[in-house]
């Protein structure tokens, strides 16, 4: 049993296999935060948890309780302007402009399992892994409004999911202000906020810094989680690393506007907040209707970073991402973007289609030009049938050319997105996203359309899935490269307006709800100028994403590091391409660029026709290797070593590990080559102490134990007697002796 109630305290206390979460109905009626962090015993109550002095300058409940001050106590879920002063967790607006609320305890309910959410994505427990959810739910006194906060505990994962419904039971329009997804309140600040920032080609850099007063936030106004901040943040203690420490784990399962938001109050106690970002927001929640916020993961480990990311991995593959894909390997892919640009036919393609299938490449993936007259980026996106100049035959000539070899084939969509030039707008130019009277800003030459309307929804379905059916498609890239100005719903009355950007973001679910659905065997990548929407509200639909369209290695190695912290790397596209590379102009060896690819969705990017012979050679042996560990590289342990982000950074290593520690595979990254360097020895982890292993096949053995703790000697002199290069990669294979 996960959930304990004890109805003469109205404690509840929520335990996973090593974490426990409680809290209580306070003498308000509303729900107080006692304590989220190592398993303790289940008790009657917690006075020592819940101990309260009374402080001058703050309001009371009342004259007869003093010492019940909100602005002192943990919440649970807090509102704004009955004595708590911070950030609150939701703020409604009555029919006369109050925004007042008193939500009082009503009941509560435990069901087993875990449920899907209509019209989110959502976790879920298909596989009964004794999941158990908990509804508690209060009353407005005033609105009569009806608030439920959800708790799905799963054990195993020592994760608890949290969301809110709010549900309109009165006679009058409701306004939702804000409505978060997650509060927690900590006793303390003495924590690190740990974010995930960056930019375009450059996302999801790990940022750490000390908790200070006031606020410290993360977020996104862009209709999109976007390359700028991740929804993902840890909060550890100072001196906690990736092997050891207590380190807490935040993770939205939405793609639109979030905030995350860390307060520190002036009596050193914490509020992390998680949900839709409460500006250019609000909902209006007619008599009877339902707000369901997005969920919220949340997860707590004493042992370091490395086992939160893994996990709360582990729980994404089992409770978030399509069953089908939990497990199952991911093609090896081709992409012909950055080898032709929009400048290709169906010969110069066929010519490396027919090269890839000679190397083992398992999938052709068509980008960008398929389609209406798109020779370059200023036309034809919206108009989603094939361009015949290109395939005079159709492109269900092409894809069974592909099909023939035994190849799968995939295919590029832009499906949010419209040209100014295309037959699309020039009959519905009422679809595209516009406020009245202003002018238009472009992005990348293309605009965004009203993905709030259901005639756009069908129209986009009917067209992608007549390309599904007619090239049988095995996999879709669906991109999103630009971001939402001009915010306005023209089918949404005045105030419905701050409805938009959620109301958006529910329309691309709803597409990729109706196509995921009909057509289960299609392998979805998200993809929003790489890594632009890389988040779980995604990944519930598409198992995979484009981490980042920055493809140089020396790059990917930061931004594959940072990303590994919240996303298991089965959910990173990771490819070679040509080199110089196209966005740093760096020149890195073939050896690093798979090397680093390798740990991720593998695939390539570039020219396969123009390669020498030696690098084709090269090619062959990186995708039969891949092969061979595939499952292990994409679904293995993944332990990360050292920190392009500590330091000088100049050493970057990781390793992953197979769940019978028989087998491993870690790589050691060298950005910069010193001379006359020091002695260096590699340490490996997670492996049984107790086996003896063989790296990289050679003759002699070593006990687990004695490479983690003394370590691999790692030559810095190669064996042709020159002194290691820049951005040098050192791959280990580690076998168990049998």
């Amino acid at each position: 049993m996960t959930i304990h109630v004890n109805e003469t305290s109205n404690t509840f206390h929520l335990q996973t296999d090593h974490t426990s979460y409680i809290f209580r109905i306070m003498e308000n009626g509303e729900a107080g935060q006692i304590y989220y962090g190592n398993r303790i015993h289940v008790q009657s109550a917690y006075p020592n948890l819940t101990s309260r002095e009374w402080r001058t300058d703050n309001p009371s409940l009342s004259e007869e309780d003093p010492n019940f001050q909100t602005s002192t106590i943990k919440s649970e879920y807090g509102s704004l302007g009955k004595g708590d002063f911070r950030y609150p967790a939701f703020q409604l607006t009555t029919e006369n402009g109050a925004r007042i609320s008193e939500f009082h305890y009503d009941h509560y309910q435990i069901i087993a399992g875990k449920k899907r959410l209509s019209y989110l994505p959502s976790t879920f427990d298909d596989t009964g892994d004794d999941a158990e959810t908990l509804v508690v739910s209060f009353v407005d006194q005033i609105s009569g409004a009806t608030l439920h906060l959800n708790y799905s505990i799963f054990p195993h994962q020592d994760v608890i999911v949290k969301s809110a419904t709010f549900v309109n039971s009165g006679d009058n329009t409701i306004v939702i202000n804000r409505a978060l997804s997650a509060q927690l309140d900590l006793p303390d600040s003495n924590y690190d906020l740990i974010q995930f920032s960056g930019a375009w080609a450059r996302e999801r850099h790990l940022f750490r810094n000390h908790l200070r007063p006031g606020i410290q936030s993360i977020s996104s106004l862009r209709t999109s989680s976007s390359p700028q901040h991740n929804p993902f943040m840890m909060l550890a203690r100072p001196n906690t690393t990736n092997q050891a420490g207590p380190v807490f784990g935040f993770n939205l399962v939405y793609s639109g506007n979030f905030l995350d938001s860390v307060e520190v109050d002036q009596y050193d106690t914490t509020r992390v907040l998680t949900g839709i970002n409460p500006d250019e927001f609000a909902w209006q929640l007619a008599p009877q209707a339902t707000f369901q916020t997005p969920e919220a993961i949340l997860s707590y480990t004493t042992a370091g970073m490395n086992q939160l990311s893994q996990q709360m991995g582990a729980f994404y593959m089992h409770h978030l991402v399509n069953p089908k894909y939990t497990e199952q390997d991911r093609p090896i892919l081709i992409n012909n973007w950055e080898a032709t640009y929009f400048d290709f036919d169906e010969p110069k393609l066929m010519k490396i289609v027919n090269q890839a299938h000679e190397l083992g490449i398992e999938m052709f993936v068509l980008d960008d030009g398929w389609f209406g007259h798109r020779d370059n980026d200023h036309t034809s996106l919206g108009d989603w049938f094939v361009d015949k100049k290109k395939f005079p035959n159709g492109i269900e000539h092409f894809a069974e050319q592909v099909h023939n070899l035994g190849m799968k084939f995939g295919l590029w969509f832009e499906p949010e997105m419209i040209s100014i030039d295309s037959d699309l707008y020039r009959t519905h130019p009422d679809w595209m996203i516009h406020a009245p009277k202003s002018t238009p800003t472009p992005g990348r030459h293309q605009f965004v359309l009203d993905m709030t309307r259901p005639e756009v929804i069908d129209y986009l379905y009917d067209h992608m899935s007549h390309m599904i059916e007619s090239a049988d498609l095995d996999y879709i890239k669906w991109d999103m490269n630009r971001h939402i100005t001009e915010m306005f719903g023209s089918q949404l009355a005045s105030d419905e307006q701050l409805e938009m950007p959620h109301r958006y973001i529910l329309g691309v679910y709803k597409l990729y709800q109706r196509l995921t659905t009909a057509y289960p065997n299609v392998l979805f990548e998200s993809c929003a100028s790489g890594g632009g929407r890389f988040d779980l509200g995604m990944m519930y639909y598409a198992p995979q994403a484009w981490t980042s369209d920055d493809t140089d290695a020396a790059e990917r190695m930061l931004i594959q590091y940072g990303t590994s912290y919240g996303y298991p790397q089965s959910m990173m596209g990771a490819h070679v391409s040509a080199v110089p590379n196209d966005q740093t102009g760096r020149i890195t060896s073939l050896k690093t660029r798979g090397e680093v690819a390798f740990y991720g969705a593998f695939g390539y990017e570039l020219d396969v026709t123009k390669m020498t012979a030696d690098e084709l050679a090269q090619v062959k042996d990186q995708v039969a290797f891949y092969k061979q560990y595939r499952h292990l590289f994409q679904f293995g342990k993944l332990y990360r070593l050292s920190s392009p982000f500590e330091g000088q950074g100049n050493i970057i290593s990781w390793e992953v590990v197979d769940p019978h520690q028989d087998q491993a595979i870690a790589s050691r990254f060298q950005l910069l080559n010193h001379p006359n360097a020091p002695y260096t020895r590699f340490y490996f982890t997670g492996l049984d102490p107790d086996k003896q292993y063989r790296v990289n096949d050679d003759q002699e053995t070593y006990y687990g134990d004695e490479l983690m703790n003394a370590g691999y000697f790692v030559p810095t002199i190669l064996a042709d007697g020159q002194n290691s290069k820049d951005f040098v990669s050192q791959l280990f294979i580690v076998k168990a002796v049998k």
